[in-house]
């Protein structure tokens, strides 16, 4: 789950617990109604002109900052997919085409170092204004969202979007299409400082518009668009984002019926569906251990060497670590960073396709004990006179990944690997992880949209989405880890240029050979992925047996598909 900004101390969580019950009595959910039905049969069903209010926690933290800017690092849940829009939405919960948004059919030339695009006519901008391909042409070229590869982006009609690269682009499909969403030129022209730009009034093409004068710490509103190309919809006319400092102050108003939709680590299930809520776990993303692990990049402590992330990928327990930690919901991972079923093609040695489910100490001693260390007096490795020791460090309220990083620390120490798990709060683990100073963090990898890990190999692992340690990484890159390997780079490179299947499994098999030697990000598992939602007042929510679009409601992009798709029965 993706959570933002500051803690608040107890006192002022208490005074916010007061303060949410009256600002959500009445508005959570109701005593009557059916049972949820799939989407397709919600679509047909429901109250006309239903004044029902969805309350909805997408992880956001108190106090909120009034921004609605798509490519500040603070920007509000529902500014992606609710306000603004991709062309297409990627399902990575499913599979299939992808679906249009405002695109309507894309096509690569023979090369791939061209895309042209096709985009829906008569939609309109949330001011009424004509939203037109001179929009996406604008957004491609703009400088906070232009791809490095992007030579020129051209409307060449009102309809049509050519987009020119420097080399082929076909595996960057989802980047392009699915990640990039598209702002109004008229608007963003005169802003003069786009990356500072509070954009308190957001106008987008999505399903809503926020509701005039309805900001606060606590909470914000959304209401329907008037201008929506789709007439109609949303049926759910009205949608108040609400800010909770935790996970279990957030659990007690899912119980109480005051949360209609919420996608948070919850061990006890049972005790959340016996109120009567909804409940579907997709586990998608990897959660890893993040390393700082080049030196070079100014990185600093015992995890720059290769040997000891190596010890300490052996030296973990994944399977203690899921039945604890995340109480058994959590996947099998891959070192490869493929999705295990999903993108099983792309795994290129059998080997590799799961990481150790069992600690095996003595494999981890041999590692470093050939690498030069010795095991102290106290009984934990050293070289050179200096003991290994790390911290290593996750947010405060974020219980699963603490008590998994209590279990890593325990069970590294019966490798010889001195580890203190630490906590700190949620805004000093996000500077951290940034800025790049850390030895060991708790985190979470965001799975690939597609079945394809190449998104995962560009995004995290690639040196150019990397920066030196004390310079904050650039908007869409995330390679927190600094790692930076050129044969990686070269393989990525490669593997964004074909379509062949062959050649791109040649370069995914070269990425892999470094990443599972390199272990810049030590995999642990395959998180859940849980999302609860209110059933008895509202019906159209992804299922299994309608995985229409990513469930929970921290979702970027999938949260204006879901929203655009409910249906009120009260």
């Amino acid at each position: 789950m993706i959570r933002s900004t500051r803690r608040k101390s107890v006192v002022g969580a208490v005074a916010l617990a007061s303060g949410l019950s009256l600002l959500l009595a009445g508005c959570g959910g109701g005593s009557k109604g059916s049972e949820n039905t799939p989407a397709s049969a919600g679509k047909a069903t429901g109250v006309a002109n239903s004044t029902r209010v969805l309350n909805v926690w997408a992880g956001e933290y108190t106090p909120m900052v009034d921004n609605f800017n798509p490519y500040s690092p603070t920007v509000l849940h529902a500014a992606m997919g609710p306000i603004y829009e991709t062309l297409f939405y990627f399902n990575k919960a499913g599979s299939g085409a992808p679906k249009p948004l405002l695109g309507d059919s894309y096509e690569f030339n023979a090369d791939g170092t061209q895309l042209t695009i096709k985009v829906k006519s008569g939609v309109k901008w949330s001011d009424g204004t004509p939203f037109t391909a001179k929009d996406v042409a604008y957004t491609y070229n703009f400088s906070l969202s232009k791809p490095a590869y992007l030579k020129s982006a051209e409307a060449t009609d009102d309809t049509t979007v050519v987009l020119s690269f420097d080399g082929p682009q076909f595996t960057n499909e989802f980047s392009l299409l699915g990640a990039t969403v598209i702002i109004p030129e008229h608007i963003w022209k005169d802003v003069k400082d786009p990356a500072k730009f509070t954009n308190d009034d957001p106008v987008g093409t999505g399903p809503y518009v926020v509701k005039k004068d309805s900001f606060s710490s606590q909470a914000y509103t959304v209401v329907a668009n008037p201008n929506y190309r789709d007439a109609g919809t949303p049926k759910i006319k009205e949608v108040r984002y609400v800010a909770v400092d935790g996970d279990p102050q957030a659990e007690n108003l899912l119980k109480q019926g005051k949360i209609d939709w919420t996608g948070m680590f919850i061990p006890d299930v049972d005790a959340v569906t016996a109120t009567g809520a909804g409940y579907i776990n997709t586990p998608q993303d990897p959660t890893t251990i993040y390393t700082c692990s080049s030196e070079a990049e100014g990185c600093k402590g015992a995890q720059t060497d290769v040997a000891v992330r190596q010890a300490l990928n052996l030296a973990i327990d994944r399977k203690q670590i899921n039945d604890k930690a995340f109480k058994g919901l959590g996947g099998t991972i891959s070192p490869t960073f493929a999705q295990i079923g999903r993108d099983d093609q792309w795994i290129t040695n059998p080997d590799w396709k799961e990481s150790p489910q069992s600690a095996d100490a003595a494999a981890a001693s041999k590692i470093l004990e050939e690498a030069g260390y010795t095991k102290d007096a106290d009984g934990f490795y050293a070289k050179d006179g200096k003991e290994i020791d790390l911290t290593l460090k996750s947010p405060t309220d974020w219980t699963d990944y603490n008590q998994a990083a209590e279990l890593v620390a325990s069970q590294a120490k019966a490798a010889g690997i001195k580890i203190t798990a630490s906590t700190i709060s949620q805004q000093e683990w996000s500077d951290a992880r940034t800025s790049g100073n850390f030895e060991l963090l708790v985190g979470g990898v965001v799975g690939t949209s597609v079945a394809d890990p190449f998104q995962i190999y560009k995004d995290w692992f690639s040196g150019e989405s990397t920066t030196k340690v004390g310079t904050a990484l650039k908007p869409g890159t995330w390679n927190f880890t600094r790692y930076s390997n050129p044969e990686v780079d070269a393989a990525v490179k490669a593997a964004a240029s074909t379509q062949d299947e062959a050649k791109k499994k040649e370069a995914y098999a070269t990425i892999q050979k470094n990443i599972v030697n390199d272990v810049p990000y030590i995999p642990v598992i395959i998180n859940a992925t849980q999302t609860f939602y209110n059933t008895k007042d509202v019906s159209g929510w992804p299922t299994q047996d309608d995985l229409y679009a990513f469930p929970p409601s921290w979702g970027s992009g999938s949260a204006g598909v879901i929203l655009a798709n409910l249906v009120p029965l009260s």
